[in-house]
């Protein structure tokens, strides 16, 4: 983003974050529609018990309506129609464990609320063969397609296997991590990727079942997702995201999932700082 453009947008949600709450539409309606999909533990997750939603981004959208005066109304959306939901109108924003990726921001604005990276993993059984990261060269490596994983794991092979003079890293996308890990314990993959911000949890869930290799390979923002023009509304979160910042009740969200490594010290809008 220039930094003409930045200054203006940050200048706008200033005004907006201070001066409204939500955009009379939702005032009216009482609630904000938010998309979801609830296959990504610890951030959005049915419990099996009761089938309650549980997760980080359950926790932290169920907080930031509060805040505004407002509730949620879930809709369970396939990660691929999102974007198009909001289009239609079917939702109103994106809350579902979704990078702030820069082709992304063709369509969407976003308001980032933690930090991610793609993360090497294996199977405890396997432990031994992978001391760092680049042990996977030439290995098959399993991660969902349905994310930008396989693009962010090609390139770093090119960088880190191929250019070394190594075999490259073989990716294949899986249905989702569940199925990669799937794959991973019948022992059709040597590894897997996911977010790092799942692996404490699947480590925990699965204790002796997994082993976490090295440090994340990426390192990119998950932010809320908006539709291009639905500045106040995007706005709006900024100013009860900073609330929440300053009320500590953030912090507390990600610490009761373990996770106070992924917290951000501000609000950003599409990946850049505002002031």
């Amino acid at each position: 983003m220039k930094k003409t453009a930045f200054v203006a947008l940050c200048c706008a949600f200033a005004a907006n974050a201070h001066a409204e709450g939500l955009p009379e539409k939702y005032e009216t309606a009482g609630k904000v529609v938010v998309a979801n999909q609830p296959n990504y533990p610890p951030m959005e997750y049915k419990d099996p018990a009761t089938n309650t939603l549980m997760g980080v981004d359950i926790d932290l959208a169920l907080a930031l309506a509060k805040q505004l005066g407002t509730t949620v109304e879930w809709a369970d959306i396939g990660f691929e129609q999102m974007v198009s939901s909001l289009t239609t109108g079917r939702a109103d924003l994106i809350h579902s464990g979704m990078s702030d990726l820069p082709k992304r921001r063709d369509s969407l604005d976003f308001v980032d609320y933690m930090k991610s990276g793609a993360q090497f993993y294996t199977s405890a059984a396997r432990k031994d063969e992978f001391k760092t990261i680049t042990d996977f060269c030439g290995k098959t490596v399993g991660m969902s397609r349905r994310t930008s994983f396989p693009d962010e794991a090609a390139k770093w092979s090119a960088a880190n296997c191929e250019a070394a003079g190594k075999p490259a890293l073989v990716v294949v996308g899986t249905e989702g991590s569940a199925d990669a890990r799937a794959q991973l314990k019948q022992g059709r993959l040597d590894g897997a990727v996911q977010g790092s911000e799942t692996l404490p949890y699947l480590l925990t869930l699965e204790p002796d079942t997994y082993a976490i290799v090295g440090e994340p390979f990426t390192a990119v923002y998950q932010g809320i997702g908006f539709a291009k023009g639905s500045t106040e509304l995007r706005d709006a979160y900024a100013g009860a995201l900073k609330a929440l910042m300053a009320s500590g009740e953030y912090k507390a969200i990600f610490a009761k999932y373990g996770l106070e490594a992924a917290i951000l010290d501000g609000i950003y809008v599409n990946g850049e700082v505002a002031k």
